[in-house]
């Protein structure tokens, strides 16, 4: 072997000339590391070369051979090597070098121990480490710690002599790096350790928690930005980890966050890693953070932490401690309850509205606007008080105040769309101020300021307008259609797209009165569907798409059909301009599409279901790795590793610490970087656009549906949980349309109960299997709680819709596994209520935050909707759900109580006569619910009442209990304003007079009941109604005979509009009854 060659081709790899590195690397390749003697050669250069760069570059490329030559080098010449390459790390001067030459040793003890050699080399670490000389017992630490991460439990010895070594190591006097090595060797052995199988090594690391708490500290106020970052990262590391392990120190760690975050004279990137420490603790530890009754004191911190924002305009992708805690409101609002995060915001926040320091009056609004999507219910209930407050904020003197109002309104009403817009006749007005003020203040296009506010009127106007009537929202078209279509050429890239988007938004809202402005805005936006010059023009392509799409929404077919074809060739084209985002605006397009044209829509159905099959069947490359210098080659290509493609970036200058070789990970390591792609997100939107073509084009999809149902089948144990959703809610979707297309023409109407007693077609039988079988495989082990609640949703509208059917799979019936699934979710254990890596310690808290609470309301309207595909035969399922569901119905919250009492009511009704065995249970439940302080449990509890009676066997005990049921139901009576409480009052009374009208004063009770018609709410109440004053008039009842002039314009008002008012079969019955009465 030619070594001065050898040489000179290495130092080619160094080398800024393209061409000469690949010449090298293409002779290395070739000629030299096919032979052992080329990983000898690499490594004397690693132990005596006088440049430290050829030093580096040698150990980086020796530790690529390691794994084919090592082996084959002779004993005694390896012997020698590793006591060379020892004691050369050990003396390494430069830094870079040094960690490269520790990880080539790391790379031969894998080997090595596997073989069971190198014996020796755990005694020289050791030695290494307690060395009085600080530089090798930074090195000894660090090749501990490179070791640990390729060996994992491999690593010779007993683990607690590791321990006791890093108990000495940890408080190191001298050294931070050896401090840093040893958190980051902590790190590794964290990942390894099960607590239950090594209790003492559980309690050994516990024990070191404090000192490495105490290594962060003092890195931080020494400003030690690398070691610093390292000592934040090992932290974030643990979370992921066993969380016995945090456990005995987890509330004190909270605590030292929150102060470390809340410390304005030390560095803001510090602060901002507190903050996303404390981001991943409300994540992933939720119902210990819940537990710690800490969630109160975060908020508030958080919240002063927002008033250092400054101006919101800056550099929005700057990470800085206001916007990190920004980022925490919204966390802790969705994971936590209310009592921990909203209501104590809500609290503080008077002070802010109030203060004279213009940053407190911004924070107070922006915080807000975070915490409603985690918790719109409660909101809802205060808007009240926060609308007054928010007017005057958009009077505020201060412009960046009023910007952040516009901003806070903009959140309100993306989640409480239509509590809002009940408030716009006073909020759009002060928007159209301030958007005008703007407009006639603008000195020019650099004037961030008034183009903030200008901007921020079109998204609050954007949000809010879209939870308004057509009738309402018609009011403003002429008012904001000319104001904002001015914009449209505007210079400014933000204001052009935002007053389009807004356009849009009016369009679809205002429904009809948009025609008047519909050709003019078609031609302005005409000039924008096919420009792609630059990143802004797709931009702005894609905006103007959406909102094309949004204006046929609102026109309609037959006025939006000459742009339809240039629309969907532009949408087309679109797919092939390497541009994420507009490919979705193509495909949220063509779902737009279908719904507005149906089955008209058939002549594209090729195009949009070759694009969205190529868009699902695209690779993800959502992993980056870097280079070292002599692969520069390769960047921007992708590489194979461990059957992964992963995208190769650009070369960094720090540290060989990221390069390829790097990626031989294991594959859970990669699990835990994969970050959501932008192709993923774009599959999310494919699966889900799907759902909508196939619903609305029907019968003219079925030739495409059986591939479509494949592929999507495919995605249903993706790694991201937006694609799971997405597939498993078309797949359901698409089984409910082709049973609908089915029933009645090709199958009778499905009847309750299992056995089915209308079986559908084999296909139907086919799909239905695949679907409920894709199901079931998630839905007990998905750990993302919107999934699950999706899921929830999705079952339970299609057992109401199609009954009993999909209940039975090729392996038989799913009933009990089903019934199992919603109970762990109902009793708070299924695995998406748990922290992570804690499903088996099952923590139950009894508060819930808004989506918690979801969950477990979802899973009851399945159960719900069960009862309504089995009908009686449900009477045996009950008996697992009655405690659990009877246990919500005591709840201190109302909204559990409500829920839980529906729950019971709609069961009752569902499985009929099959609710005698619970009668007695249920009516004392129910009977107490009826002086219940909250109007919608009460309005439950009466329904609950009359269904329970009017189905029950048991007439004794009901018959029993009539004095105290009328007796709570008479006060019910004078709430006048509570319109379905009256509604439920008025069909419980008729179903206890239907059931017992020999056992009821009819002639005190029914002139009650006749004041309380027509139903001014729930008309499904009118069915039993009806339904008994027929009989009574059938039976000759003397009362009923008298009230028939009180009754007649009753009569009139629900035959007429809303056509909702009656079903079909109470319309019929009570026609023959005004025809008899006419008579």
């Amino acid at each position: 072997m030619d070594e001065q060659e050898f040489v000179q081709f290495l130092e080619g790899l160094l080398q800024p000339d393209t061409e000469r590195v690949k010449i090298s690397t293409a002779a290395l390749n070739k000629n030299y590391y096919t032979s052992p003697a080329s990983l000898n050669a690499l490594l004397q250069i690693v132990c005596g070369h006088p440049k430290p760069e050829l030093r580096q570059l040698a150990a980086v490329e020796a530790r690529k051979l390691v794994g084919k030559h090592w082996v084959h080098l002779p004993a005694e010449q390896k012997t020698a090597l590793r006591n060379q390459l020892f004691q050369a790390a050990l003396n390494e001067d430069v830094t870079l070098a040094r960690h490269s030459a520790a990880r080539v040793i790391s790379a031969i003890a894998t080997k090595d121990f596997e073989d069971g050699e190198w014996a020796d080399l755990p005694g020289y670490l050791h030695q290494a480490a307690t060395s009085p000389t600080a530089r090798h017992r930074e090195v000894g630490l660090y090749i501990i710690w490179t070791t640990l991460e390729t060996v994992g439990d491999n690593f010779p010895g007993e683990v607690t002599s590791l321990y006791k070594l890093f108990s000495t190591t940890i408080q190191d006097p001298e050294s931070a790096e050896v401090r840093v090595n040893t958190m980051l060797a902590l790190s590794r052995l964290a990942m390894l350790l099960d607590p239950e199988e090594n209790p003492k090594e559980l309690k050994m690391f516990q024990d070191a928690i404090p000192s490495m708490v105490a290594v962060l500290k003092a890195t931080v106020d020494q400003a030690d930005e690398d070691h610093a970052l390292q000592a934040f990262e090992v932290f974030q590391t643990l979370l992921g980890c066993e969380s016995a392990l945090l456990q005995k120190h987890f509330g004190g760690l909270v605590r030292f966050m929150i102060e470390l975050a809340s410390t304005t004279n030390i560095e803001d990137d510090y602060r901002s890693q507190a903050l996303a420490f404390l981001m991943q603790c409300v994540r992933y530890r939720k119902l210990k953070v819940q537990g710690l009754k800490i969630g109160e004191e975060m908020t508030l911190k958080a919240l002063q932490i927002v008033t250092e924002l400054g101006d919101l305009s800056s550099e929005e992708d700057d990470v800085t401690p206001a916007r990190s805690a920004l980022g925490l409101l919204d966390i802790l609002a969705a994971s936590l309850p209310p009592s921990q995060v909203v209501i104590p915001l809500l609290k503080g926040l008077g002070a802010y509205f109030s203060s004279q320091d213009p940053d407190y009056r911004q924070a107070g609004i922006l915080a807000l606007g975070m915490c409603v999507e985690g918790a719109p219910d409660f909101i809802a209930t205060q808007l009240n008080e926060i609308l007054p407050l928010v007017l005057h904020l958009l009077e505020d003197p201060e412009l960046k105040v009023r910007a952040a109002a516009l901003n806070g309104i903009a959140r309100l009403a993306d989640d409480l769309a239509e509590d809002v817009g009940k408030e716009h006749a006073r909020l759009i007005p002060a928007m159209i101020k301030n958007f005008d003020f703007a407009v006639n203040s603008l000195q020019n296009q650099n004037d961030d300021r008034n183009l903030q506010i200008i901007r921020g009127s079109c998204h609050a106007i954007d949000s809010l307008i879209e939870g308004l009537d057509p009738e309402e929202a018609a009011r403003y078209v002429p008012e904001l259609v000319p104001r904002f279509s001015k914009l449209f050429h505007h210079e400014d890239l933000k204001c052009k797209s935002a007053s389009i988007g807004a356009v849009g938004s009016i369009a679809a809202a205002s429904e009809k009165a948009f025609i008047p402005f519909f050709e003019q805005t078609m031609h302005s936006l005409s000039a924008y569907v096919r420009i792609k010059d630059n990143q802004d023009d797709l931009d702005l392509r894609g905006v103007v798409c959406d909102s094309m799409g949004k204006i046929a929404s609102a026109v309609g077919a037959q006025p939006f059909e000459s742009y339809v074809l240039p629309l969907m060739e532009a949408s087309e084209e679109a797919l092939h301009l390497d541009h994420p985002r507009l490919r979705e605006t193509s495909y949220i397009l063509w779902s737009t599409m279908a719904k507005v044209y149906e089955e008209q829509f058939a002549k594209y159905l090729p195009g949009a279901v070759k694009g969205l099959e190529h868009c699902l069947e695209q690779e993800e490359t959502d992993l980056e790795v870097q280079l070292g210098e002599e692969a520069s080659d390769l960047v921007g290509s992708e590489v194979v590793v461990q059957g992964r493609k992963i995208k190769v970036s650009a070369t960094s200058d720090d540290d060989d610490d990221s390069d390829l070789n790097e990626a031989a990970m294991d594959d859970d390591e990669w699990d835990d970087l994969t970050g959501v792609s932008a192709v993923a997100m774009e599959k999310e939107i494919a699966a889900e656009v799907y759902g909508d073509i196939i619903t609305h084009t029907r019968r003219e999809y079925l030739p495409y549906l059986e591939s479509t149902v494949t592929k999507l089948l495919e995605l249903v144990d993706h790694s991201y949980e937006g694609i799971r959703k997405a597939a498993i809610g078309t797949l359901w979707r698409t089984y409910a349309c082709v049973w609908g297309m089915t029933e009645g023409t090709e199958m009778q109407k499905w009847k309750p109960g299992l056995p089915l007693q209308v079986e559908p077609s084999d296909d139907l039988k086919k799909l239905g299997s695949l679907v409920m079988t894709a199901t079931m495989s998630i839905w007990q082990d998905e750990m993302d709680r919107g999934t699950v609640t999706d899921i929830n949703r999705d079952v339970a509208a299609t057992l109401k819709l199609c009954g009993p059917a999909v209940l039975m799979t090729e392996n038989g019936t799913v009933v009990p596994e089903m019934a199992q699934q919603l109970l762990s979710i109902i009793t708070k254990r299924h695995p998406c209520q748990q922290d992570l890596g804690d499903e088996d310690e099952e923590i139950v808290l009894e508060e819930s935050s808004e989506y918690d609470w979801l969950v477990i309301e979802t899973a009851m309207e399945v159960v719900t909707c069960l009862a309504v595909a089995l009908g009686p035969s449900f009477g045996e399922l009950w008996k697992i759900f009655e405690k659990p569901i009877m246990k919500y119905a005591s709840s201190q919250e109302p909204t559990e109580r409500s829920a839980a009492v529906g729950t019971i009511a709609e069961c009752v009704g569902n499985m009929a006569e099959a609710c005698t065995p619970y009668t007695t249970t249920l009516l004392k439940l129910l009977i107490h619910r009826l002086s219940d302080e909250d109007p919608e449990t009460k309005s439950n509890a009466v329904y609950g009442i009359g269904l329970l009676c009017e189905k029950t066997t048991n007439n004794e005990e009901v018959l029993k209990s009539l004095p105290i049921i009328f007796s709570k139901l008479e006060p019910l009576l004078e709430a006048q304003n509570q319109a379905r409480l009256l509604d439920n009052t008025a069909g419980c009374v008729s179903r206890l007079i239907s059931k017992y009208p020999d056992k009821i004063p009819i002639s005190e009770i029914l002139p009650r009941l006749i004041e309380l018609l027509p139903l001014r709410e729930d008309y499904e109440e009118n069915k039993p109604i009806f339904s008994m004053i027929v009989k009574l008039y059938q039976a000759n009842e003397p009362t009923m005979q008298q009230l028939t002039p009180t009754l007649g314009p009753i009569f009139e008002k629900v035959l007429g509009p809303p056509e909702e008012q009656l079903e079909e079969e109470t319309r019929s019955q009570l026609v023959e009854l005004v025809k008899y009465l006419q008579k």
